[in-house]
């Protein structure tokens, strides 16, 4: 990433199709501009499906139309508003206690399983179900699910690898069966009446397009899909990172438990260095000039996020971990612009509650000998798979 910022900041990648923007001012400002770079392309999948895949998703009319992180036209700031209800600022101070229930019972359970077996894989129980709980219950969405998290997190993993990774043969044809029951299922939980309008069901029942029209289900349907998969799948990444990083440090998870205040300016550094959504897309609507590079009208690009959080024309000794520094939220790693993550305040203070209380609960938590940890490794993704961990 080095290399390319310094000489090539927007290089066109044959293996991808996309072209490749590296530096933090040329990323911050394709965000910056939805006229000129268009959201459109943001989930697609990366690549083409076989025909036996399109039959699949044709079975259930799968169907992700412009809501959310790919929706450039007048009706995003509506579906933004929807989220901003839920998920502001003073939502999140509010659900602080809530927050702290849910990570001490999964606390619990960590401390059974390492009772009984000596070793607990944190990616796989705290760091993967209190982002579900937490999101759940803040959209009002608790009462409503008829199926567990360990299903819910099957079908958000084979979501994400149909999309982001390069599946082929029969494993393409397997994730798109889990996609197809995870689509169904959530169009069958729109389709029911909805609740109260504090709700994530209720505010998009009572919402209204640019045109006075309702949503139809398909639409309700394409929210919930994404708001799932992106409210809890990249907290889960992200926790899994941090409590690996956190634990390989020396001192640093001694030092959790001893000043849990030094928590919030680590995990804002770890943020920005190591973000779990490492590169977005966008498209451009007209030919324009990025960095000395002429782009045609529908290039497709990959704002390469992690590139821009180790950019030392903006963070000095950028591959260090220092909290405190001044210009430490300056970060692109929830974006920037009327597409920044709704649940960027959300995540910080997950990554808080669960990292000060873990550390509380368990100060003498320890990494098991690992040689090569198993990653996730897609094109918007990458995290540690499992972090094993015993005590003393």
């Amino acid at each position: 990433m080095a290399a390319l910022r310094e000489h090539q900041p927007v290089k066109f990648d044959e293996n991808t199709g996309l072209w490749l923007v590296s530096r933090y001012e040329d990323v911050r400002a394709v965000l910056l501009d939805p006229e000129n770079f268009l959201p459109d392309n943001a989930i697609d999948a990366i690549g083409r499906f076989s025909v036996q895949t399109l039959r699949v998703l044709a079975r259930v009319k799968f169907d992700l139309p412009q809501t959310l992180a790919n929706n450039g036209s007048d009706s995003h700031a509506g579906y933004r508003r929807i989220m901003t209800r839920l998920l502001n600022a003073q939502a999140v101070a509010a659900s602080v206690p809530m927050v702290e229930k849910v990570v001490a019972e999964a606390l619990d359970d960590v401390g059974q399983r390492l009772a009984a077996d000596g070793v607990c894989d944190l990616a796989t129980t705290i760091a993967r179900d209190v982002p579900f709980r937490v999101m759940l219950r803040l959209l009002g969405l608790e009462s409503a699910i008829d199926v567990d998290i360990d299903t819910l997190a099957r079908w958000s993993d084979a979501s994400l690898e149909l999309f982001w990774g390069r599946p082929r043969g029969e494993r393409e044809v397997a994730l798109a069966r889990e996609a197809a029951a995870f689509y169904a299922w959530l169009t069958g939980l729109v389709s029911k009446p909805a609740p109260e309008a504090a709700t994530l069901l209720g505010a998009l029942a009572a919402h209204r397009l640019p045109d006075g029209e309702p949503l139809g289900v398909t639409q309700k349907a394409a929210v919930l899909y994404f708001m799932i998969i992106a409210g809890q799948m990249t907290t889960t990444q992200m926790l899994s990172t941090m409590y690996r990083r956190a634990l390989r440090e020396p001192g640093r998870w001694e030092r959790f438990a001893a000043e849990p205040a030094t928590v919030e300016p680590w995990a804002e550094e770890v943020l920005r260095r190591d973000p779990p959504i490492t590169t977005w897309r966008r498209v451009t609507g007209r030919p324009v000039t990025l960095s000395g590079v002429d782009l045609p009208a529908g290039a497709p690009l990959l704002l390469m996020l992690s590139s821009t959080g180790s950019d030392p024309a903006v963070f000095d000794h950028p591959e260090q971990i220092c909290p405190h520094r001044a210009n430490a939220r300056k970060h692109l790693s929830f974006g920037i612009g009327r597409h920044r993550c709704s649940g960027a305040e959300l995540a910080r203070m997950e990554a808080d509650v669960v990292l000060r209380m873990t550390a509380a609960r368990f100060p003498d938590l320890r990494l098991c000998a690992e040689s090569s940890p198993r990653m996730l490794a897609l094109l918007s993704f990458r995290a540690p798979l499992q972090v094993l961990v015993r005590r003393g």
